[in-house]
């Protein structure tokens, strides 16, 4: 009989701390820019925990294949840019219908089919317009504190040298240290354009988290304009990435009744924050390769870890948010920025491939990244439809000749 195994906990350890590490302050941020208040961003980090961990438990116990969920980091990168134009209810009713959309594209194979159709460069280039103004903010402070962004990006480019695997934790812990360290020389530190301060006691107050029902509203405008591009963008960047990963290390279960229990679980937790759940890509593979396990029918086992841990930094929201709510907004800029910037390299990269796409890419991608809102739509819409009008005008045969 097979047994528990060190291999199993580590690997599932490391997939839950490179996936917050990467972007934990991001899920903060966009939760103070929807209006959340600081109980309400424990809330949200809590059902974000709660949802991962139950979905990894419980998918991989009844597949017996390991089946890894984690929240759409290019998702966050979307709200993040789009979602303080918005009621923090409107942006709640949001999240409920991208999960009902979810929920009708898992049903519908020939849909799902149909959005995996949108060709490759175009839905990278909409990645790469989000993440654009995220990844500049590394240098909007270079006048206000050269000297730290100089570490943050000398720590960069030092740790993608020595240990790639590791380098988002450091930088985390590194930003945490550094917040410590002006908070205890200073006793607080206002924050430029912040009101909030940092306080080096708030860490030590621990409180186990509680949900906050924050009432759904619905409108067209928070539908069109969030909750579509919410449901395309982690559909599109995650959901088929993280099938491929399946497929890609031999494993072919049965994702209609898993993508379905993933989005039922995200309209129940929406309103208290969990704004979205879907297959893992990258932190996935850590749990389907060798060092998981050399028995590929118990790498299971490795997803069931992660699911556990997701459930402890869950209960741990609390500390989480203490940590890094009130975090200098300069440092916030240097984390957020740096952590995205291997997927907007990624993103570029797959946006400028295929030469005959490369207009209607860089159309997609400059306005999405212009941040604009028109007729309640965001330029992420904008962006995705003007590159697809521009790829269809391109294959006429007026325009061929």
């Amino acid at each position: 009989m097979s047994k528990w195994k060190l291999s199993h906990i580590s690997a599932g350890l490391t997939a839950v701390t490179v996936g917050y590490s990467s972007s934990v302050v991001i899920i903060i941020d966009v939760a103070r820019k929807a209006g959340a208040s600081d109980d309400m961003v424990v809330s949200w980090l809590l059902a974000l925990g709660l949802g991962m961990g139950i979905t990894c438990i419980l998918f991989s116990w009844l597949s017996k294949l390991p089946v890894v969920t984690a929240w759409s980091t290019p998702g966050a990168a979307f709200l993040l840019t789009s979602i303080g134009d918005y009621r923090l209810s409107e942006a709640i009713g949001a999240f409920v219908i991208c999960a009902l959309l979810s929920l009708v594209t898992a049903q519908s194979r020939s849909l799902l089919k149909q959005i995996s159709r949108i060709p490759p460069a175009i839905s990278s280039a909409l990645l790469a317009g989000i993440l654009l103004p995220i990844c500049l903010a590394i240098f909007s402070d270079v006048n206000e504190a050269p000297y730290l962004v100089a570490l943050f990006i000398a720590a960069y480019l030092v740790g993608s040298r020595l240990f790639p695997r590791y380098l988002m934790l450091l930088l985390l812990v590194m930003s945490v240290g550094i917040s410590v360290f002006m908070g205890s020389s200073h006793g607080v530190i206002s924050l430029p354009g912040d009101a909030s301060m940092f306080s080096p006691e708030m860490a030590s107050n621990f409180t186990l988290p509680a949900p906050i029902w924050v009432t759904p509203s619905f409108s067209f405008s928070a539908a069109i304009g969030l909750a579509f591009p919410l449901f395309l963008i982690t559909t599109l960047s995650q959901n088929l990435p993280g099938i491929a990963i399946h497929h890609a290390h031999g494993y072919t279960p049965d994702h209609k009744p898993i993508l379905s229990g993933i989005a039922i679980v995200q309209a129940l937790l929406a309103p208290f924050g969990g704004f979205t759940f879907n297959l893992a890509a990258i932190t996935a593979a850590l749990c389907m390769g060798e060092q998981a396990d050399s028995e590929k029918s118990q790498r299971y086992r490795a997803a069931i870890a992660a699911g556990v841990a997701y459930l402890f930094m869950g209960l741990l929201a609390s500390v989480v948010v203490a940590l890094f709510v009130s975090m200098p907004s300069i440092i916030i800029h240097l984390l957020a920025g740096l952590a995205l910037l291997a997927t907007l390299q990624s993103a570029v990269a797959r946006a400028m491939e295929v030469e005959h796409h490369r207009a209607p890419a860089m159309l997609t991608m400059l306005c999405t990244a212009s941040g604009f809102s028109l007729f309640s739509m965001t330029s992420a819409v904008w962006g995705l439809g003007l590159g697809l009008l521009l790829l269809y005008i391109q294959k006429t045969p007026e325009h061929r000749r």
